[in-house]
């Protein structure tokens, strides 16, 4: 058995100590600083609990030494201070950050490391990045990238047509620093919650704008290959005014903590959600321009002996197919590793990634 530490114990934390217990591989133990959070982590007796502050780094670098890697589900902002430890202990690193500096400061980290450095091993970014570079292999050049995810309540029932399922302080983040695009070429940055399009899937209308973080490192990978790249976050009809609204016109863009405290205390969580996930890619093949296209719904199911939702079970059964990879030899297990390093083919058929083979969505959505 491996010895895994998961940071935060929270829903995506506690899911993934949860996954990873019940292989009988992994003894997890999930550091958090409340105390009270831990008391709500499901006793397993493959799972422990460290109350522990970020900050003290003696501490959090003693409890990483020994282990054979590190997951963090905690806060963008304990990033960097999380992957510093785990450089100092010499141990594995994996994380499910969307924040753009914090993933290029974990880059710099990681060449100088032992180990290996693994960040954004989510949905979005994550597993968006594994689907997207997949499908750019089979062009022979590349017109454009453009990927698209939103998890979504089944049952809508407010103005915004949404309900928290991860972390507010990501939502709010991705809702308010600048994006990663490339545009006829360049590299450039635009402005989050613009570019608002519709499409639909299955009968259903969605809304998309852009969202800071998606893309991962696929802008760098990609650069001087596509004419355009895009990552936007899919919506419900609606949602994007509302919350431009809340941002600009009563500036809580700059008052995040009042923001967070709205949204925990105004919109409910649930875990009938749907992952919808649509990326689309053109490029020339023998000559010809062709489209490509990946679509797929993850519903809320029961995983590891609990009901969980889409969210849960795609953010957190990416991370653990990541780990597992790394376990199993199947990535590289030095230094900094992309997202788009791992073949999709490889993550499907793990057990972990299965989660999002088509076959066991359908049949997990049917029952």
């Amino acid at each position: 058995m491996k010895d895994i530490v998961v940071i935060g114990a929270g829903k995506i934390g506690s899911t993934i100590a949860r996954m990873l217990a019940h292989t009988g591989d992994y003894r997890v133990c999930i550091a958090d600083r409340s105390a009270d959070q831990l008391q709500q982590v499901e006793t397993h007796e493959a799972v422990s609990t460290a109350v522990i502050d970020i900050a003290d780094k003696k501490a959090l670098v003693g409890l990483l030494t020994g282990k054979f890697a590190v997951l963090s589900a905690a806060p963008f902002h304990l990033t960097v201070a999380i992957a510093e430890a785990a450089a100092e202990a010499e141990i594995h690193y994996l994380d499910l950050t969307e924040d753009v500096e914090s993933t290029r400061q974990v880059k710099d980290i990681a060449a100088r490391a032992k180990t290996a450095f693994i960040p954004q091993c989510g949905l979005a970014p994550g597993f968006i990045s594994i689907v997207a570079n997949d499908l750019t292999r089979h062009f022979d050049t590349l017109e454009s990238v453009r990927m698209r995810v939103g998890a979504l309540p089944q049952y809508p029932s407010n103005a915004l047509n949404y309900n928290l399922t991860w972390s507010t302080d990501g939502v709010i983040n991705e809702y308010i620093e600048p994006c990663e695009a490339i545009v006829e070429g360049s590299l450039i940055e635009v402005p989050a919650m613009e570019e608002r399009e519709e499409f639909s899937l299955d009968g259903v209308t969605y809304e998309a704008f852009n969202t800071s973080g998606g893309l991962g490192t696929l802008c760098e990978t990609l650069k001087g290959k596509v004419r355009t790249l895009n990552y936007k976050t899919i919506r419900y009809p609606g949602h994007a005014a509302i919350f431009k609204a809340l941002l600009n016109d009563l500036g809580l863009r700059h008052r995040r903590e009042v923001l967070k405290d709205i949204l925990e205390n105004a919109l409910p969580t649930t875990t009938q959600d749907v992952v919808v996930i649509f990326v689309t890619v053109s490029g020339f093949r023998q000559g010809r321009l062709i489209q490509e296209t990946y679509a797929n719904k993850v519903y809320s199911g029961v995983v590891a002996g609990r009901m969980q939702s889409g969210i849960q079970i795609t953010t957190a059964g990416s991370i653990c197919a990541v780990l597992d990879l790394l376990a199993e030899g199947k990535i590289p297990t030095r230094g900094f590793v992309r997202q788009e390093d791992i073949a999709l083919n490889t993550f499907l058929a793990n057990r972990f990634g299965h989660y999002y083979a088509q076959k066991h969505e359908t049949e997990r959505a049917a029952g």
